[in-house]
């Protein structure tokens, strides 16, 4: 009977400074040694070069206790000895490292590929792997879950399949059961291409119903056309696209702060059935079922915020440099939370991800009582402070005159 060929992962460090001491034949170290030297592996002639790539492609895993390994995959071990042999350097194919040192998938809770272009990066990203698996020691649970979840939203965005569709209400700020506006933004791939659909709907009945303590720019729609709609049009479309939405397999509902948005969705006036709806993510890309995506969770993880201080949607756009106008117009809203998502999800693991945005910026907490923090991000006042930071200030709303429909002398756009 022959034995199943077993896959997963090896430690960057086992491979890089233990396989080679481990061979028996002493001949046989110095052109391992030479083959996973750092500056060999980012040489675009080295064997484990991938097209399209530049420098080499390893990959990140999150072991189940939350420290992060960087790793080779079994398959590039496998290639490295056997192209040692083809080239000769090797008099038979060397032996793989001693099977302790595998990590299979029930060792890791994700793993994702990354890329490093020279060896300053490779060295640079295994230094602040050591960084922070040190702070995350006794971490808040909550920022570990959150941290979880964003590794989980990274893979199923990657693999291209499902719905992912941001929806935004607005209420008359005097009365939150009165709806006034709704608006989408999707995107679904077909034949490995990405598309894009989005909507804003506003409720004739409701037209006269003005704000008085938010921004009402319900006129203000930047990526398309408002459709004006009755009641009855106005619960049915809402009704018709989530439905549509789930034919094409898993929906993933993307909100900033879900709480409110969600409990619109389930009232009467529009009556959306979410009876599979599920706020926790599965291990594995589901093939159905509704989940629950919250971008103001998303941010806490990439931020290190392990407290209940959840970022308004203009901030987190803000950190992440995605200009924004007229918010507070739900289809305005829903456009710029699919944006956020799309920015971190499609990004880097969330550790190198946090460092490329914000370098040297997480504060440096080695007492015990301050551990939870360790992570964190350090931003400047003028980034905190509406005052000194608002991008809707004194030089006014920032216009993406690509795309918007908005004429560039209307009035305040901020949150």
């Amino acid at each position: 009977m022959v034995s199943p060929v077993i896959t997963g992962y090896y430690r960057y460090t086992d491979i890089f400074f233990e396989w080679h001491q481990a061979l028996p034949d002493p001949l046989d170290r110095s052109p391992l040694k030479a083959v996973l030297a750092q500056d060999a592996l980012v040489h675009p002639d080295h064997p484990l070069h991938k097209d399209g790539v530049q420098g080499v492609e390893l990959y990140m895993g999150t072991l189940q206790n939350f420290e992060t390994r960087l790793l080779f995959s079994s398959a590039q071990v496998e290639y490295i000895r056997y192209w040692l042999h083809a080239m000769q350097l090797t008099q038979h194919p060397i032996s793989l490292p001693y099977s302790d040192c595998l990590l299979t998938e029930s060792s890791l809770r994700h793993v994702s590929p990354v890329h490093f272009g020279t060896r300053e990066d490779l060295r640079k990203a295994l230094r602040q792997i050591e960084k922070n698996n040190k702070r995350l020691k006794g971490v808040d649970p909550t920022l570990n879950a959150r941290r979880d979840i964003f590794e989980r939203v990274r893979s199923f965005w990657s693999q291209k399949r499902g719905v992912w569709c941001a929806l935004d209400f607005e209420a008359w700020d005097r009365d939150h059961t009165l709806l006034t506006e709704f608006g989408w933004s999707s995107v679904y791939w077909e034949d490995d291409e990405q598309i894009e659909e989005q909507g804003h709907l506003i409720v004739k009945e409701h037209m006269y119903y003005s704000n008085h303590y938010v921004p009402d720019h319900r006129e203000y729609f930047a990526f398309g056309t408002s459709e004006q709609v009755n009641k009855a049009t106005f619960k049915n479309r809402i009704q018709t696209l989530i439905s549509d939405l789930q034919s094409r397999g898993p929906l993933f509902l993307i909100f900033h702060d879900n709480n409110q948005d969600i409990k619109y969705l389930k009232s009467k006036d529009v009556d959306v059935v979410l009876s599979d709806m599920a706020f926790m993510l599965p291990e594995a890309l589901p093939q159905e079922g509704i989940f629950i995506v919250d971008t103001s969770d998303l941010f806490a993880a990439l931020e290190g915020e392990a407290g209940g201080n959840r970022r308004s949607l203009e901030r987190v756009c803000r950190h992440l440099q995605i200009s924004t106008t007229y918010l507070h117009n739900a289809g305005n809203d829903a456009h710029y939370t699919m944006l956020a998502l799309q920015s971190m999800a499609s990004g880097d693991p969330i550790d190198m991800q946090r460092e490329k945005r914000w370098p040297n910026r997480t504060v440096n907490n080695t007492a015990p009582q301050q551990t939870s923090t360790g992570v964190k991000v350090n931003f400047d006042a003028w980034e905190e402070d509406d005052d000194l930071s608002d991008q809707e200030g004194i030089f006014g709303p920032i216009i993406d005159t690509t795309e918007s429909t908005v004429p560039d002398n209307n009035a305040d756009n901020g949150e």
